[in-house]
C-alpha cells in the first residue's frame, strides 16, 4: 500500500488489516497506524525496488499491491513552473508504474489496485498537472492489464468528492452546499473506497481486469441543471 500512512490510504491499509491480510504500507513519514511501515519515496525506481524486496524478505510473497500514492495542491498553470507539473506527474502517474512495474515481476499471481480520480474526466481550474496524470493512469491500467493477464490482474478505483480529515482544508466547514451536487447526497467515505477495493482484490472477481470502477455517487449534478431551476427538472 503507497501512502498508506493517512486519510484514504490509512482506511484502506486497515480494511485489508480487518480482513486479516498482512499489510505493508510505505511513505515518507513513519506512522503507528495498520500495518507494517516501510519508507519509501515511490517516486524513485530504486527505492521501489528495494521496497518489494524488503515486503518478500519479510512477508514471503505479494499478492496485492494498491498505489495510493499521489495527490496536488490546486495550482494554475500560468502560475506554476514546470518543476511543479514534473513532481506531479511523478507521483501521479510515473510512481504508480514504478510500483506496478517492480511488483509484477515477483508475483506468480496477484492484483495490482490504481487509485483513480474523477479529475481525469471532470478537471477543475488548477488541476490540470495533477488531472492529466490521472487520465494517464487510467489509460496506464488497461494497457498493463493487457499485458500482464492472465496472471496478474490490474484495475483502478476513480474515487469521487472524499471526506477525509482534510474535508474542511478543501471543501469548507460546510460541505452541505457540495454535497448537494452529488446524486447519492453526500461525500464518499473512506469506507466506501475500502469496500471497493477490497472486491476488485478478492478471487470472486478473478475474471476481471481492465476495470475502472466509479466511487463518486453517480457524479455531478450538471451546472446547467441547478441554473435552469427546479421548473425544468
Amino acid at each position: 500500500m503507497t501512502g498508506g500512512t493517512r486519510g484514504l490510504g490509512r482506511g484502506i491499509a486497515q480494511a485489508f488489516t480487518d480482513e486479516g491480510d498482512q499489510v505493508v504500507v510505505c511513505g515518507r513519514t513513519p506512522d503507528d497506524g495498520p500495518g507494517r511501515f516501510v519508507a519509501c519515496d515511490v517516486r524513485d525506481p530504486a527505492a521501489v525496488d528495494a521496497l518489494v524486496a524488503d515486503v518478500l524478505a519479510h512477508e514471503g510473497g505479494l499478492d496485492v499491491v494498491v498505489n495510493n500514492a499521489g495527490g496536488s495542491p490546486s495550482a494554475l498553470v500560468a502560475g506554476s513552473s514546470p518543476r511543479f507539473a514534473e513532481r506531479i506527474v511523478a507521483l501521479n502517474l510515473l510512481a504508480p508504474l514504478y510500483v506496478a512495474r517492480a511488483a509484477q515481476a515477483v508475483m506468480t499471481s496477484g492484483v495490482i489496485l490504481n487509485i483513480g480520480s474523477v479529475a481525469a474526466v471532470r478537471p477543475a481550474p488548477g488541476t490540470a498537472a495533477y488531472a492529466a496524470a490521472k487520465a494517464g493512469l487510467t489509460v496506464l491500467t488497461r494497457a498493463l492489464a493487457l499485458e500482464w493477464a492472465p496472471s496478474v490482474r490490474v484495475n483502478q478505483v476513480t474515487v469521487g468528492l472524499l471526506h477525509t480529515e482534510r474535508t474542511a482544508e478543501t471543501y469548507g466547514e460546510d460541505v452541505g452546499p457540495v454535497e448537494s451536487t452529488v446524486p447519492m447526497g453526500r461525500l464518499a467515505s473512506v469506507s466506501d473506497v475500502a469496500a471497493a477495493c477490497l472486491m476488485l482484490a478478492s478471487p470472486a472477481l478473478s475474471y476481471v481486469t481492465g476495470a475502472d470502477l466509479f466511487v463518486d455517487g453517480g457524479g455531478e449534478v450538471p451546472a446547467f441543471h441547478a441554473a435552469l431551476g427546479s421548473t425544468h427538472a
